[in-house]
């Protein structure tokens, strides 16, 4: 939390401070004068204080724990738009290859059924805070099948997962930015010998999602996505110091690994 002391002392309206300084010092004199003896005085000052520093402490616990909920809700808002942000180009894709193949033969029904349980995951599962590694197995799964529907040439998907407890959590839609920017950026820009190689392995400690995928040199481009940046934002706020994202490129090979910690 990026707040302190200092911050919070200085949050005070100057009137309450002046005013607490006046009251004090009218009744260090009168009491003074009321109290001959230095002993009660002192007993009545040191109980005073003491009650200071009481009503002191409850204030400044209030105002650290209004802050952190401030915070807190600004982070609650800022994951959930850059949820809202996740590129819907896909479902526009799709709807429209959907239309051209409805009459031709029965991969329609297919690509409906999926299309919609992706759309529901999006829509619902996608705005909670955590989901299953197993919902989110399905979601890629079911992205990599419609997309091998829709590209009408000869291409080297692959997607294995190795998963010791599929019930581990994890935010949802975070792999689907990497596997979307494999197709984008590397299978959509090649005319043969596209391929991705995507792996998942999870234990009760890590998990690590890496995706491989070459692309055409002349089309290559050294800026970063809005879902990248959004991808990496996410993992900021929600995986601090608990995650590491590694982007390499050789030649025509574009690859990436992300580490999670199970939380």
């Amino acid at each position: 939390m990026n707040f302190s002391i200092t911050n919070i002392w200085q949050s005070i309206p100057k009137w309450v401070t002046r005013t607490l300084l006046i009251l004090t010092a009218l009744l260090i004199l009168i009491f003074n004068d009321a109290f001959g003896d230095n002993e009660q005085f002192v007993l009545f000052s040191f109980l005073y204080f003491i009650l200071l520093c009481f009503l002191s402490c409850r204030w400044l616990f209030k105002q650290i724990k209004s802050i952190i909920k401030l915070k807190h809700e600004k982070k609650k808002t800022e994951l959930l738009h850059l949820k809202s942000q996740v590129n819907p180009h896909f479902f526009f894709n799709t709807l429209n290859n959907l239309y051209g193949i409805m009459d031709k033969n029965s991969q329609a029904r297919m690509m409906v059924l999926k299309l919609s349980d992706m759309m529901r995951y999006s829509i619902y599962e996608g705005q909670k805070e955590w989901v299953t590694l197993e919902e989110e197995i399905v979601y890629l799964e079911n992205y990599i099948d419609l997309q091998e529907i829709r590209y009408h040439k000869k291409t080297d998907v692959r997607f294995h997962h190795k998963v010791i407890n599929q019930e581990s959590r994890i935010m949802p839609l975070l792999f689907i930015i990497l596997l979307e920017n494999a197709y984008k950026h590397g299978l959509e820009t090649l005319e043969k010998d596209a391929y991705i190689y995507v792996q998942l392995t999870a234990d009760e400690k890590e998990i690590i999602f890496d995706i491989e995928n070459n692309f055409d040199l002349s089309e290559a481009t050294q800026e970063q996505g809005i879902g990248l940046k959004n991808l990496k934002r996410r993992l900021e706020l929600v995986y601090p110091n608990k995650h590491m994202l590694a982007i390499a490129t050789t030649k025509n090979k574009y690859t990436v690994k992300l580490s999670l910690a199970v939380i």
